[in-house]
């Protein structure tokens, strides 16, 4: 089992060496985080603050921080929702869906890159894996249960 959490926790690392090393968008240092934000605000309508907090597993307070962060590099718009002023929507802005856009063709690019490496078998093969691993965790109850 070491050898297996140690598989793991180097692809995570690789991910995130990734993600921090290619967030740079039309002179924006975008972070990890953020990245993160701007893609589950962009695969969503109008979610609401505590809805993609949620997604992320981010207590509201560090969220909250992130999304003012965003919202001064012009990339997300926080408006009152109509039914619930309470109630915070997320939206991107021109600006916000470039650069989601952005981050997420380098992703592509660079899982495209890594797959070539693998014939159409063992593509297959991993990510049949890799669904099924995310499959599995959702059900554990453990961990991994505010994720979709």
């Amino acid at each position: 089992m070491e050898e297996l959490r140690s598989t793991i926790q180097t692809m995570a690392r690789r991910f995130g060496f990734l993600n921090k090393n290619c967030c740079v968008v039309a002179g924006c240092d975008i972070s990890l985080v953020q990245s993160h934000i701007l893609y589950e605000i962009d695969r969503r309508h109008e979610p609401s603050m505590q809805q993609v907090a949620d997604a992320l597993g981010m207590d509201v307070t560090t969220f909250s921080r992130q999304i003012q962060s965003l919202i001064k590099m012009k990339l997300v718009v926080k408006t009152a929702s109509s039914a619930d002023r309470r109630v915070y929507l997320l939206s991107l802005t021109t600006e916000g869906k470039f650069a989601a856009t952005a981050i997420d063709e380098e992703m592509k690019r660079y899982l495209n890159e890594v797959f070539s490496r693998m014939n159409e078998f063992e593509r297959e093969t991993v990510i049949r894996s890799l669904k099924l691993l995310n499959d599995s965790m959702a059900k554990s109850s453990v961990c991994c249960s505010p994720f979709l």
